[in-house]
C-alpha cells in the first residue's frame, strides 16, 4: 500500500457557520486524533481527500506544519444527496503498529450450473493488519461451488502478516439454491 500525500491546516474556527466556509473553499473539516494525543481540528483540501479516499483503508501522510503524521480514515460523513465530503475522522497510526479495519472481499470464478445464487454474508473482513501494509482486497475463490456450500472466515487466505479479527468459523460468503416461483392459479386459467 503506498502513502498518498496531503498537505493539512490546523483550524481554529469551530461550528457549524465555520464548516460551511470550509467547505466553499472546497476543503473539508476534520479531526486527528489517536496515541493518547489531544485532538487536531484540520482543514483539508477536498478534491486530493476525495481521491485519496477512493482506495479503501488508504495511509494518509499528513503534512502538518512542517511534520509528517500517518492517518487512516476512521470516519468519513458524505452529503447524502451531493455524495460531497463533509467531514473526516483520521486516526493517527504509527509504522509497524497493528490495526483493526475491514478489508472488502473480491469474489472469483463462476459458480457451478444451476442457477445459484452467491450470498455476501460479509462484503469486508475484519482483520488485525501492519498499519503500513494493510491490503486493498482480500480475493476468494467461488468456482464450482454448489447450492448449500459456505466459505468460511478461516478458509480465506490471508497475505503475511494479517490476522483475523473474527471468528475463524464466522461465515462470508454462501451459496443459496434459486428459488423457482410457482404460478398462481389464477394465471394458469387465464392463459388457458
Amino acid at each position: 500500500m503506498s502513502e498518498v500525500k496531503i498537505t493539512a491546516e490546523t483550524r481554529s474556527e469551530f461550528g457549524k457557520g465555520a464548516a460551511r466556509r470550509i467547505r466553499r473553499e472546497n476543503k473539508v473539516p476534520g479531526v486527528l486524533y489517536g496515541h493518547g494525543t489531544d485532538p487536531v481540528h484540520l482543514t483539508l483540501p477536498g478534491h486530493d481527500l476525495m481521491m485519496a479516499l477512493k482506495t479503501s483503508n488508504v495511509l494518509l501522510a499528513l503534512d502538518l506544519d512542517g511534520k509528517t503524521e500517518l492517518a487512516i480514515p476512521k470516519a468519513v460523513q458524505r452529503d447524502p444527496l451531493k455524495g460531497f465530503l463533509e467531514h473526516v475522522d483520521l486516526l493517527i497510526v504509527k509504522r509497524g503498529e497493528q490495526v483493526n479495519v475491514e478489508i472488502p472481499v473480491v469474489t472469483e470464478g463462476e459458480l457451478a450450473p444451476g442457477g445459484n445464487l452467491l450470498e455476501h454474508v460479509l462484503n469486508a473482513l475484519p482483520v488485525e493488519a501492519e498499519a503500513t501494509h494493510i491490503p486493498e482486497s482480500l480475493s476468494v475463490s467461488v468456482a464450482g461451488l454448489e447450492a448449500g456450500a459456505s466459505v468460511l472466515a478461516k478458509d480465506i487466505a490471508l497475505p503475511k502478516g494479517v490476522s483475523l479479527a473474527v471468528e475463524g468459523d464466522t461465515v462470508v460468503l454462501q451459496v443459496l439454491a434459486s428459488q423457482a416461483e410457482e404460478p398462481a392459479e389464477g394465471a394458469e386459467s387465464a392463459e388457458a
